[in-house]
Order: structure tokens, then C-alpha cells, then sequence
């Protein structure tokens, strides 16, 4: 005969096997979790490794500008145009014939900028990291003087840096990396919570610094 008591000792072992079932879960979630962050911060902090590189050397060589500034070079040109171009009335003037004539025959770079008329004069202005070129183009004879300007190297990183007449193919790349550096940091942060004898004196330092940050920005800055 079967004992009474075997299906009293069976109901009370299903709740027991339920919550080893739902810790297991939850190991298993956690492992999946610290192996694709640990996956995503290598491959990740590889592929931002030169742009974190290029941020970190261009902040130092903006925060001390006065020390890595080289003088600019700056050449002055003159030229003539066709009148046709620019004398007759304003929503007539060929722009583009212009634009690329300065462009063709002196090898202006950068974006277009600026393009202004008024009676006398016509002014064209080109803008690039590092590089300026502005023409003043006189409506009645044609004639135009255009001042290039270049500022070197470190003047260029620095534009790149801060985005600066960069174009839009340039601005994305700014906020890829940005994404890129956020995603490094996160997926960190997650390692750190796993790694238990670091957990703590990990996410004080992190706290200590982000305090520091803020009580420098509060005291110390006008």
C-alpha cells in the first residue's frame, strides 16, 4: 500500500523546485548579462580607441591654445571676373559661376558660408577647419581681392574638436563617437556591478569623481 503522506511530501517539494528553477533563471540572465557587456565593452572601446584618442589629445591642445598656436599664413590674391556675372541685377548674378571660379583657380577649400550683395560689391566667404578665404568683388569692374587665411595643423584638429565649420558628414561622426564613449562607459559600469571584491571601491571612486567634478565646477569656476 502507498503511504498518505507521499503526496503531502510532493506538494510541499514543487514550491521548492519552483524558486530553484526561477534562481537559476535569473544566474543564467546575469551570466548572459556580464558576458555581452563584457563583449561589448572590448569590441566597442577597440572601435572608439582612436576617436577617444584624438578627443583626449585635441582637449589638451584647446584648453592650452595660447601654447600650440602657430601663427596663420595668410595670402592675398586679385583677379578679374566676367562683368556678367556680377553687374547685372542681384537675383541675376551667377553665383555658382563665381563660387567656382575662386574655387578653380585658386584652389579655395571649405563650405560655402556667406554670400553677400549690395550695390557696389559682392562678398564671398568660405569657412573650413583652420581655413578661411573671404573675396570682395567689385560690381562694376569686375575686379576682386580675395584673403585667404590658414591657421595650421593644431587649428585644425582644434576646429575638428569643436565641430566647427566641419559639415554634416562631420557633425554625425561627432555624435557616433559620442554614442560609441556613452555605450564604453555603460557597458564598464555593468562589468564593475559583476565583479563583486571591486564593486564597491569601483563605484566610490566613480562617486568621489563625479562629486569632485561638481564641487570644482560649484567653488573654483567664476
Amino acid at each position: 500500500m502507498k503511504s498518505p503522506q507521499a503526496p503531502l511530501m510532493n506538494a510541499s517539494l514543487a514550491p521548492d523546485k519552483a524558486v530553484a528553477t526561477d534562481a537559476h533563471k535569473r544566474l543564467v540572465l546575469k551570466r548572459h548579462l556580464a558576458s555581452l557587456s563584457r563583449w561589448l565593452h572590448i569590441y566597442l572601446s577597440m572601435a572608439s580607441f582612436v576617436i577617444l584618442l584624438f578627443f583626449a589629445v585635441t582637449g589638451l591642445t584647446l584648453n592650452h591654445a595660447e601654447r600650440f598656436s602657430a601663427q596663420p599664413r595668410i595670402t592675398q590674391l586679385k583677379g578679374k571676373l566676367e562683368l556678367n556675372w556680377v553687374k547685372a541685377e542681384d537675383a541675376a548674378v551667377d553665383k555658382l559661376a563665381i563660387v567656382e571660379h575662386l574655387r578653380q583657380t585658386y584652389g579655395i577649400k571649405g563650405a560655402l558660408s556667406d554670400f553677400r550683395l549690395d550695390e557696389a560689391q559682392a562678398s564671398v566667404s568660405f569657412k573650413g577647419p583652420g581655413y578661411a578665404a573671404d573675396a570682395f568683388i567689385n560690381r562694376e569692374t569686375g575686379e576682386y581681392e580675395v584673403t585667404e587665411t590658414r591657421n595650421g595643423f593644431v587649428a585644425i584638429i582644434n576646429d575638428l574638436h569643436k565641430g566647427r565649420d566641419t559639415g554634416s558628414a562631420w557633425f554625425w561622426l561627432i555624435d557616433v563617437s559620442a554614442g560609441l564613449m556613452t555605450l564604453v562607459s555603460l557597458t564598464g559600469l555593468v562589468l564593475l556591478w559583476f565583479v563583486k571584491r571591486r564593486r564597491l571601491s569601483g563605484l566610490v571612486l566613480a562617486g568621489v569623481c563625479g562629486v569632485a567634478c561638481y564641487l570644482i565646477y560649484v567653488l573654483l569656476i567664476p
